[in-house]
């Protein structure tokens, strides 16, 4: 079962998030028929979103993660909330890259040069929006790099899908550490050792390891205590009723030029890509909800 974990270390110098994403990851891939390539960006950015929607405050607050880039997939669209919570979907599911340098499926290149957006609705008249230049593309630098210039907080963002030869999800998940504005000299050198020792999530996921055994390895040395566990899942809270509002919303106009064509209309659900579909009688009636 996909979770998350919270922890915090060093007498609260170091706070820290792990999550295990499996499900959640190869819930996205069935829905929108990801390539492997496209599974691996979106299953990071899934990742990713689960960890920072823990971080809002609200209930009904919102996390937008958005890459947008030059290369063949163009952008990745996350949105998740604080309760574990999480959706979303790539622009182009369908991308066939030759492995990078590494030997590794190559997300940097499929999303190429470009920007990562952190929206966080928080029920104000404006969302909070942070925006940096991709660094890499490969996802988990890039949030480092974010939380480090647009938020000041000096992060490391490990993030790792691994995927079958049947192209199924193996494992997915990752961690966030993050350090507190009065951590001590020797807390930061201690941990930049750790960080620097571990080669790739994937690694220390296809060793089996849960969230917490992640964060005991990125912490060692540390006194670590565990302050919170939840489940996550990949969620859409799509439904006929919110289409049928999105479609009053287009105006009278639109949805009469849809009448008179007189065939029913097919509604397609961006992040779950579940597809709603309206008769002509059923527009009639929209049609008179809508100015």
């Amino acid at each position: 079962m996909d979770y998350m974990v919270r922890a915090t270390a060093a007498e609260a110098q170091i706070r820290a998030f792990a999550a295990t994403t499996r499900e959640i990851v190869e819930t996205a891939r069935l829905a929108h028929d990801t390539s492997p390539v496209v599974t691996a960006g979106l299953g990071r950015l899934l990742t990713a979103g689960v960890m920072m929607g823990s971080m809002l405050k609200g209930e009904s607050d919102l996390l937008t993660l958005q890459v947008k880039g030059d290369g063949p997939v163009h952008g990745l669209t996350v949105t998740a909330d604080m309760n574990g919570n999480v959706k979303g979907y790539a622009d182009v599911p369908q991308v066939i890259l030759p492995a990078n340098a590494k030997g590794k499926l190559d997300v940097g290149g499929s999303v190429g040069y470009g920007t990562l957006s952190v929206i966080r609705d928080l029920g104000l008249k404006e969302p909070y929006v942070g925006q940096i230049a991709l660094q890499t593309g490969e996802i988990g630098d890039d949030l480092t790099y974010y939380f480090a210039t647009s938020e000041q907080v000096p992060s490391s963002v490990g993030l790792g899908v691994l995927m079958e030869k049947s192209n199924t999800v193996r494992c997915a998940g990752g961690f966030i550490v993050q350090l507190m504005p009065f951590a001590e000299d020797a807390v930061i050198d201690r941990l930049e050792k750790n960080l620097s020792n571990i080669t790739s999530v994937t690694a220390l996921l296809d060793q089996g390891m849960s969230p917490e055994e992640m964060l005991q390895r990125v912490l060692d040395g540390f006194d670590v205590e565990f302050t919170d566990k939840q489940p996550c899942r990949f969620s859409c809270n799509c439904s006929k009723e919110r289409v049928e509002k999105a479609l009053i919303s287009i105006g009278k106009n639109e949805i009469e030029d849809m009448i008179a064509d007189g065939k029913p209309i097919e509604v397609n659900c961006h992040f779950c890509n579940k597809n709603y579909s309206f008769d002509v009688e059923e527009l009639k009636s929209i049609a008179k909800k809508s100015r």
